[in-house]
Order: C-alpha cells, then structure tokens, then sequence
C-alpha cells in the first residue's frame, strides 16, 4: 500500500517532526499571521476499528503552509496502526496528522484515519483539535476543537 506506514507508537518520537514540519519546532509565530482553523467530518466505529473522514477549513486570513490536527480516542488504540503517511502515533490514545497547505478561506485535503482500538468497547469518544496551527495566531480557537461521541453501530457521527 503507497502512503500508509506499519509501526508501533513507539515510533512516535522518530516521526513527529515529519508531521508537525520542520518550522513547528524553531518558527515563531510571524508577525500578523492570523489563521482560523476548523475540522469537519465524520467518525464510524466498526467492532474494534475506529475512521475518521476529516477535512480541514482555513476561514483567514492569512493562508498557511501546513498545521497539525490531534485525534484523542478515550480509550487505548492497538499497539500496532497502519497510519496515513502524514500521520503519526503520540501516545497510546493520540495521533497527530498534517493537513498540508492551506489557502486563505480554502479547504483542505480530506484526511482518512483509521485506526484499531486494543478493546472492543460499545462507544468512544474522539477529541479532535488543533495540535500546530501552522505557527498563526487563531483568534476563535471554539471552531477547531470538537468531541465525537461514537456508538459501535456502524453509523457516521458528523462533526
């Protein structure tokens, strides 16, 4: 499979600077830049296998190079994830994805996410939020953090 890496998250520390870019560990936030960040999607749960479809929105007004969104799950995933390229492991319960660049009142690349819980509980919930916001300031920050309380119905939860 192109794109999608096998690894424990062990690998986490390794691969964070490839999610969070390079300018997200030395880039002070510029000057003026100014960014409104939200996330909108939905979430199935299947059993003990967990999507998430996400897309991000970049309302301005100043377009960014790329930012990072967190995925929390309140309970533990699998020791081992087959992950997006873009996405790496945190901790036991968190994945940190790229979005890439993002235009000024633009949308970005769809973001697909699954993931393997190490249990299967009959619900979970997933936190998701802005981990980097491309090194802007976000003056509404209430738009780009959400929870998703998912049933293991096989339904899609929007957010």
């Amino acid at each position: 499979m192109s794109g999608v890496r096998k690894w424990t998250w062990g690998a986490a520390g390794a691969l964070a600077g490839v999610v969070l870019g390079a300018g997200a560990a030395v880039a002070a936030p510029a000057a003026g830049l100014e960014a409104d960040l939200a996330f909108h999607g939905t979430v199935v749960m299947n059993g003990d296998r967990v999507e998430v479809k996400l897309t991000p929105h970049n309302d301005g007004p100043s377009a960014l190079p790329d930012a990072t969104v967190r995925l929390r799950w309140s309970v533990a995933l699998a020791e081992e994830q087959r992950l997006p390229a873009r996405c790496v492991r945190e901790d036991e319960r968190t994945v940190l994805c790229g979005t890439g660049a993002l235009a000024t009142n633009g949308v970005g690349e769809q973001l697909d996410v699954p993931v393997w819980l190490k249990e299967k509980p009959s619900e979970v919930t997933v936190e998701i939020d802005t981990a980097w916001g491309g090194g802007a300031t976000d003056q509404d920050r209430t738009n780009d953090r959400t929870k998703v309380l998912v049933l293991d119905t096989g339904d899609a939860y929007a957010f």
